[in-house]
């Protein structure tokens, strides 16, 4: 390649001499050969923060492998639990071992020694630069020093190496010391984290989850629905907060909003016992899954207030549908089929009786337009996700860390589908009067996601974007929903199971065939026929009922195995994470984590399985990843200078 004059002085202003930029090119050549680092994908979190923290600490069991390899024959199975426990919550396991135990001189030794010799291991895979930029700041240079020494080189070595584990022990140090480099570990056994969506909704607190996140040294995420949904509430879409409440009030769940967000939903209580306050709403009684002991009187508080936003989301929903031509979703609107004098509803040919027919605040003549009443109610909830900050914290961290898709390292990342036809071509959909289907409907979707954010306010380009974000969760063709409909409406209301049924889009029948997808990975620019893969979740694996996360001999992986507490008893299991690292993929599924404290007292781990499910044609290094490609560009750029250097043409 040739690199012009300007290019090639610029980068001499950093690499000054041959020399210099020759130390570069065996730096980075060296690099190239190390094996790749080890990617954890993880979809469906559903605000299950213990689950997720959890498996984050133990790399879904990737640690635990890595003590067996290393004590499997000198340790107990006990010791080794002890051990691993430690590395996951060293702060209260030091603390437990303490009140139930006695803690030595020689036990902190040992400890020591034995967490040198783990984060050694999981180190290995890394430059000792690569290292450096994860190590704390308290112990940073010496946990450096001691996982690269060397004892083998002689007993100068190895005294140097004793006794600086002793002046941990003897300076008091040897508790902040286990903390710090138990943190390194779990950090260095995950190289790069790929969450494929669905943070929010159904678990306790998704705010924690996304904490964390934010605070992670190597993460991206593809967007979900319900993320999707809340980012729309927290730009200010009436109909997405509706959403976002009217789910948090079937589960039972305000912790996120109040207690995370310090949102105030007290209006909303005040509303729906002023509105309902005689209506038991037997309809919309919310569903415990998070197992919160509650009163039978608070129950009922919570079905009115789920009755209370529920109708006014169904009236919000129907003015976006009825802007919109051009989403195609009529079928939604129900509100204006409703009989109010013999309390029937007719839709599709038919006429179906009514559970529920106290609808105080629907006009007939209008019923899609609020009540003064709802209208106050929401301009209220508006300005409290406006204006909560860690809220538009966390929204301006999913928009910078996340995108609808993403290509990296031969895989294609996306949480829903790309919509099809049944004989397999890509479904068009018409937006902005633009007609776009694969990958430039999902390059659309974002464009107009990120408008809904970032677009000053009062810009219609703003609005569109905002009722485009409520599209994205429900819609038809929504490549972040993936079905027909969202019967909401019929599952409240109706008895009969048939208008209920929300049928699937093509792409989940079509999954299952290697030529379809290996026709999506070259719509999105993958060679089909290299060592590639489709990488989504969204869509719960019944494993229990025969069901199988691995699709088209392979080529497609399904990980949403069902973390979030509402799915266990469909899916049978608790989640799965899939693995990639230099040997190929391995697909870990986990059985229900109990609790931390159970973790600590009891040495309970999510016991997890790992299997191998698709092994690289060659051990892969960082030459063969998407970093590899970028490091190569630049050791060719390089070479190109010392040649220029060498011939003259830069000085």
């Amino acid at each position: 390649m040739n690199y012009s004059q300007e290019y090639l002085q610029l980068l001499a202003d950093q690499y000054p001499s041959i020399k210099a930029a020759s130390s570069e090119i065996i730096r980075l050549q060296s690099r190239q050969k190390l094996p790749k680092l080890t990617e954890h994908f993880m979809s469906d979190i559903h605000g299950e923060y213990e689950s997720f923290l959890h498996i984050l600490k133990n790399a879904s069991g990737v640690i635990k492998d890595k003590i067996t390899g290393i004590y499997g024959l000198t340790l107990s199975e006990n010791d080794r639990d002890t051990l691993a426990t430690l590395i996951y919550y060293p702060e209260q396991k030091l603390d437990y071992i303490k009140r139930h135990g006695t803690v030595t001189d020689d036990w902190y030794k040992i400890t020591l020694n034995r967490l040198i010799e783990i984060c050694r291991c999981v180190a290995s895979k890394y430059t000792r630069s690569g290292v450096r930029e994860l190590l704390p700041e308290t112990f940073g240079d010496t946990i450096d020093e001691l996982i690269h020494v060397n004892v083998s080189y002689g007993a100068d070595r190895e005294k140097y190496y004793n006794t600086a584990v002793s002046s941990i022990v003897e300076l008091g140090q040897a508790d902040a010391f286990i903390i710090d480099i138990s943190k390194l570990i779990q950090n260095l056994a995950i190289g790069k984290l790929h969450i494929i969506g669905d943070i929010f909704d159904r678990g306790p607190r998704a705010d924690i989850i996304l904490e964390r996140l934010m605070n992670y040294h190597s993460v991206d995420i593809q967007w979900g629905n319900h993320d999707v949904q809340w980012m729309g509430a927290a730009a200010g879409s009436l109909a997405c907060i509706a959403g976002v409440l009217s789910v948090s009030a079937r589960y039972m769940n305000f912790a996120c909003i109040e207690d995370g967000y310090g949102i105030i939903v007290r209006p909303l209580t005040v509303f729906a016992l002023e509105t309902y306050g005689g209506d038991p709403c037997k309809c919309f009684m919310p569903q415990n899954v998070n197992r919160v002991a509650i009163s039978q009187h608070d129950i009922e508080i919570w079905a009115k207030m789920h009755k209370a936003i529920a109708i006014i989301q169904f009236k919000l929903e129907g003015q976006i549908i009825k802007r919109h031509p051009e989403f195609n979703m009529d079928n939604h609107l129900r509100l204006d089929k409703i009989n109010f004098k013999d309390g029937t509803v007719s839709f599709e040919g038919q006429t179906y009786k009514l559970k529920d027919t106290n609808f105080p605040t629907v006009y007939p003549d209008d019923p899609f337009r609020l009540t003064p009443a709802e209208e106050e109610l929401m301009e209220s909830l508006r300005s409290s996700f406006l204006h909560s900050e860690k809220l538009q914290r966390h929204v301006q961290f999913l928009y910078r860390a996340g995108s609808m898709y993403l290509c990296t390292n031969n895989n294609l990342l996306y949480h829903g589908c790309v919509p099809m036809n049944g004989d397999g071509t890509f479904t068009e959909v018409t937006l902005m009067g633009k007609k776009v289907s694969g990958k430039s409907l999902l390059d659309m979707s974002e464009k107009l996601a990120r408008n809904a954010y970032y677009i000053r306010r009062g810009n219609p380009e703003r609005e569109y974007g905002q009722d485009f974000l409520w599209f994205l969760w429900c819609g038809s063709c929504s490549p972040l929903y993936g079905k027909n409909k969202m019967t909401t409406f019929e599952r409240y209301f109706l008895d009969e199971d048939e208008p209920k049924e929300e049928i699937k889009d093509e792409y989940y029948r079509l999954y299952e065939d290697p030529q379809v997808c290996n026709r999506i990975l070259e719509e999105f620019g993958i060679d089909a026929n290299s060592y590639s893969h489709i990488i989504n979740g969204h869509v719960p694996v019944k494993l229990k009922k025969g069901e199988s996360p691995v699709k088209a001999n392979g080529k497609l992986l399904v990980i949403d195995g069902g973390m979030a507490k509402a799915y266990q008893e469909k899916t049978g299991i608790a989640g799965y994470t899939l693995l990639f690292n230099s040997r190929g993929l391995m697909l870990s599924a986990h059985d229900a984590f109990e609790s931390v404290e159970r973790a600590i007292k009891d040495e309970q781990d999510i016991y997890s399985t790992l299997d191998h499910i698709d092994y690289a044609p060659h051990r892969l290094l960082v030459e063969d990843t998407d970093t590899g490609k970028n490091i190569q560009k630049k050791i060719n750029a390089l070479h190109a200078l010392v040649e220029a250097y060498r011939t003259g043409k830069v000085k």
